[in-house]
């Protein structure tokens, strides 16, 4: 059992947390969240991914130019101070920023300048104590750090063009071409550098915190990563790709109740005979990166590890796909082999087939049981209902790519779907109780963790969606309002941790 006793968490990522620097971050509000899930008998705060974002790929989390790299965005200012890397008087500004939402561009522009600022002062002071933990942490991730600067670098040399449009010699990695350019570049290589030593050096000490009060990170890592990658520059091998460094196939979903031509995410899939002719080793890397991050790893999309939606470069939709079958049980022997305890989730959501199931099972991965998805025609059958929930699986009201359950309620649900509802728990429901009965709910539910989102914390409304998948705007932009979770919060989830038995007052030494 990966989650050793019953326990409860929250599902809000780090840009949603309120700050004045128009973004969540690693700074003083992160650290008060902590202080709050302590106080509400919370042992678990559940993330999105860490990685860099960008606005060409609407920001999401789940496209990144990298699967290693920190998001410089989520560097606090106010710990740049505490280094001394920057001065009170810089962190003044007239920016306009909302609190409510992330205003990507204008929050990039902004804290570029600061982070260079504090590049600046770096360079020129050289104070010897971060000098030292620089240079050591360069050296503690040499694996990825080093070609994912000389990307970053060269990204921005080449005007932003992929890396299938760079010159060949670069292209291809010719290691003296490299090393020419690299010298020329080789201020911005550092500052890349820097910006993810800041990243990882707030990351671990916000970590150490949390851990101080029993409070374990829940992190997610994506499936795929995005082709115009330092990934898939450095490592084109594993990938399935042209002469010219272009997919040869993407990843994507076949066709479904929910769409008639499925879903074509476009990212190049993986060459597992060469993986595990590797023995799988730039995955385990990739795990061991993350299990260093967080005390729980959530793998998304897990039933690509059993068979994958394999699209031929080109096509417009999904529909012209194969299922392709992916080695995952040699893979998931070796990282149990690597790690013995396997502190990972199974992202099972969706059309699960019984080969999925099966691989579950073998290796004792949790999946997720998701209550918006319970009250349907199906409810006596169906798995999301809390009667057929089991002690190894982790439940939620919903999920970042879901409605609230406000927004559910009042906009989704049909009126049988209610009327299941208000049966199931006999009691009263309407949009002023709903997102409480559904955190009972889950809460009194035999999974041995339980997740609620903080938008179903506080029974906001669906204009409050961090997600609305297969739309390409608007996205991931929502915030926590600053003192929007208060005592009262706090308090009534302490109680029904309480009494449900996900938290128990810690045993007095002596």
């Amino acid at each position: 059992m990966i989650v050793p006793k019953r326990s409860a968490g929250i599902l809000l990522h780090i840009t949603s947390l309120p700050s004045r620097f128009g973004i969540g971050d690693l700074g003083p509000e992160a650290y008060t969240f902590a202080d709050q899930l302590e106080q509400a008998g919370q042992r678990y705060w559940q993330i999105l991914p860490l990685n860099p974002t960008e606005i060409s790929y609407g920001n999401s989390p789940y496209s990144s130019h990298s699967a290693f790299a920190g998001n410089p965005l989520l560097i606090s200012p106010e710990e740049l101070v505490h280094d001394g890397l920057l001065h009170q008087k810089d962190l003044q500004h007239k920016e306009q920023f909302d609190d409510a939402r992330v205003d990507f561009e204008k929050v990039s522009k902004y804290k570029l300048k600061l982070l260079r600022k504090a590049y600046k002062n770096f360079s020129e002071e050289l104070p010897d104590v971060l000098w030292k933990d620089f240079t050591n942490f360069q050296k503690v991730h040499k694996l990825w750090l080093q070609d994912y600067a000389h990307f970053a670098a060269f990204n921005q040399h080449f005007r932003h063009k992929s890396w299938t449009d760079w010159p060949e010699e670069i292209k291809w990695r010719d290691g003296q071409a490299v090393e020419q350019l690299a010298e020329k570049l080789s201020e911005q290589i550092e500052f890349e550098m820097f910006l993810q030593f800041l990243f990882y050096r707030q990351w671990q000490r916000l970590k150490e915190y949390c851990n101080s009060k029993d409070i374990l990170f829940f992190g997610d890592m994506p499936f795929y990563v995005s082709h115009d990658s330092a990934d898939v520059w450095s490592h084109p091998d594993i990938f399935k790709l042209d002469r010219d460094g272009k997919p040869t196939a993407v990843s994507g979903v076949p066709p479904d109740y929910f769409s008639e031509t499925g879903q074509l995410w476009g990212t190049p899939v993986f060459d597992w005979q060469v993986l595990k002719e590797r023995n799988f080793d730039w995955w385990l890397h990739r795990i061991e990166h993350n299990l260093q991050l967080f005390g729980l790893l959530r793998l998304d999309h897990f039933r690509a590890f059993s068979a994958y939606w394999e699209v031929p470069a080109g096509e417009e939709t999904a529909i012209n796909g194969r299922w392709v079958k992916t080695p995952g049980a040699p893979f998931l022997k070796v990282v149990q082999q690597e790690f013995k305890e396997l502190p990972i989730v199974a992202e099972d959501l969706g059309e699960i087939d019984q080969p999925v199931r099966d691989l579950m099972d073998k290796f004792k991965l949790p999946g997720m049981r998701v209550l918006l998805f319970a009250f349907g025609e199906d409810l006596p059958q169906n798995i999301y209902a809390p009667h057929h929930h089991i002690k190894n699986s982790i439940v939620y009201t919903g999920t970042h790519d879901n409605n609230t359950v406000l927004g559910w309620f009042t906009n989704d649900a049909s009126r049988a779907d209610r009327r299941r509802l208000r049966e199931y728990c006999t009691h009263r429901v309407n949009q002023d109780n709903v997102h409480r009965i559904m955190n009972w709910l889950a809460y009194s539910s035999v999974s041995q963790l339980a997740v609620l989102p903080m938008q179903d914390v506080l029974g906001l409304g669906q204009e409050h969606i961090m997600n609305k998948p297969s739309t390409g705007s608007g996205n991931w932009e929502w915030r926590l309002q600053p003192g929007q979770f208060t005592e009262g919060r706090v308090k009534e989830l302490k109680e029904m941790a309480t009494c449900y038995g996900r938290w128990q007052e810690p045993e007095k030494e002596g």
